[in-house]
């Protein structure tokens, strides 16, 4: 089918582009820090040495390789292979083994049904145009285990003032990080494919997961906590 979403295409920042990979750490560290948020969401997850978890758009591979510290093991998925390389390297500094890095995106990835117990993604679902978030939501959802977990934290967008949300936050990224974050978060919102947190709750929904906790910081960075819904695809099977 010629009309498939090429999902390798970069939107937004390159992160093909070796220069962009170098950078990124140094930039993030800017507006957040990346090693604590990785181990506040695996303190709330509470993962353990028997879970597997796969990580969409891994990127440097901090979260990857701390979720592989207590994980039996880790798939860190990024759709840029200078992003994985980058990552790699790390693991095998920290030498942590049991991650496999697989160069991928949502739509491509495959595993065998129902063997994994925690999928997460950050920053990276905006990547999706909406079509495509749902037709990803429902792979994950097939990768899961039985009350499996799903975890998103990504720019989502609240229905109420988006403009002087999206207009505060360029303004506040540009006090952290000069133009170099003020024209990264202005390409986001003109380039990349974030949505109404409405419009999320229903992909969700509509895709098989319970949405057990939902936090928008802002009005723009949200984290929803879900779990597949076994009622959801006992119904779908039946009528199937």
């Amino acid at each position: 089918m010629n009309w498939l979403y090429n999902e390798f295409q970069q939107i937004g920042k390159d992160y093909s582009l070796e220069e962009e990979v170098k950078v990124y750490d140094e930039t993030h560290s800017r507006f957040r820090d990346i090693h604590q948020e990785s181990n506040e969401l695996l303190k709330l997850l509470n993962v353990t040495d028997r879970d597997v978890l796969v990580d969409f758009g891994s990127g440097s591979g901090v979260f990857a390789i701390e979720a592989a510290k207590v994980c039996k093991k880790v798939y860190a998925v990024d759709i840029s292979q200078n992003m994985l390389s980058l990552a790699r390297n790390k693991a095998i500094c920290s030498n942590v083994e049991n991650i496999e890095f697989v160069h991928s995106g949502f739509l491509n990835f495959a595993l065998t049904p129902k063997s994994v117990d925690y999928i997460t993604s950050t920053f990276s679902f905006h990547h999706l145009p909406d079509f495509w978030k749902k037709v990803a939501l429902e792979k994950m959802n097939f990768l899961l285990k039985d009350d499996g977990i799903l975890f998103i934290k990504d720019v989502i967008i609240e229905d109420s003032t988006p403009f002087e949300n999206i207009n505060r936050f360029i303004a506040e990224q540009e006090k952290l990080g000069g133009v170099f974050l003020k024209e990264d978060a202005e390409q986001h919102f003109r380039e990349e494919y974030s949505t109404f947190d409405w419009v999320i709750d229903s992909l969700l929904e509509r895709s098989g997961f319970s949405i057990q906790s939902k936090s928008i910081e802002k009005g723009l960075i949200a984290s929803y906590l879900c779990v597949k819904s076994n009622e959801h695809n006992k119904t779908r099977a039946l009528n199937d």
